[in-house]
């Protein structure tokens, strides 16, 4: 199957499906800046369940697929490609993270940023196992112009559990503090609460010792599950 018989039968699947009335609530949800089919995750999931075991020979074409879906304008074509890019995430490395930034920049907004940081969470964790350096990526993400693309610097270590590089992950948190952007502090708050699971004192160290600097939405995302002195 090619790229572009993917993003056909996908559509097949989906536009049956299609609830104006659903579509209107989820446009509203997301600020009427997006259009929808109106159809919800499990919906949409079981839909194209069978179409998306499909195996592609190379990340070029994964990459292709998630592209043309990304040119649809309805929202779940997106959630769509992000699934497939999940799904088939050990297919990419570090040279596929232009590709997958570019994905992020379009029309971006939280739910296609996080969904696209998850994927790239996944490949960064494969490719820092190999090669430890291979982290400065995130280090250049970190500065870009875009909050968004900051904000998936920020949020790329989620689930790595005590695999996290923790002079990064705080460094990060650090060099972002001052930021005003809503979508920023809450990332600081979200990446450090995650590693909390894991590492509760050493959190709590970090949240006591800069808690002057960093925003209150970030000490209280990050100290959700914690007893802070």
């Amino acid at each position: 199957m090619t790229p572009k018989q993917f993003v056909h039968a996908v559509e097949h699947a989906l536009i049956p499906l299609a609830d104006e009335a659903k579509a209107q609530g989820m446009k509203a949800y997301l600020l009427n800046q997006f259009e929808f089919l109106g159809l919800a995750a499990p919906v949409r999931r079981a839909a194209v369940k069978a179409i998306g075991k499909v195996k592609w020979q190379s990340s070029a074409d994964l990459l292709a697929a998630a592209e043309l879906l990304w040119q649809k304008p309805e929202r779940e074509y997106r959630y769509t490609a992000v699934d497939l890019l999940r799904q088939q995430s050990a297919q990419l490395n570090v040279k596929d993270l232009p590709a997958l930034q570019a994905l992020l920049l379009r029309d971006a907004w939280w739910e296609t940023v996080d969904g696209l940081s998850a994927v790239i969470a996944e490949v960064m964790h494969a490719a820092v196992q190999q090669k430890p350096n291979a982290a400065v990526t995130m280090d250049v993400w970190l500065k870009h112009p875009s909050h968004w693309v900051r904000r998936s610097a920020m949020l790329h270590q989620l689930g790595w559990r005590l695999d996290t590089d923790t002079t990064r992950l705080f460094g990060y948190a650090t060099q972002l503090a001052d930021e005003k952007e809503f979508f920023i502090r809450k990332a600081i708050g979200w990446a450090l609460r995650d590693y909390a699971r894991w590492n509760s004192q050493t959190v709590t160290e970090f949240l006591v010792q800069h808690r002057a600097r960093l925003s209150g939405l970030t000490v209280r995302e990050a100290a959700k599950h914690l007893t802070l002195p």
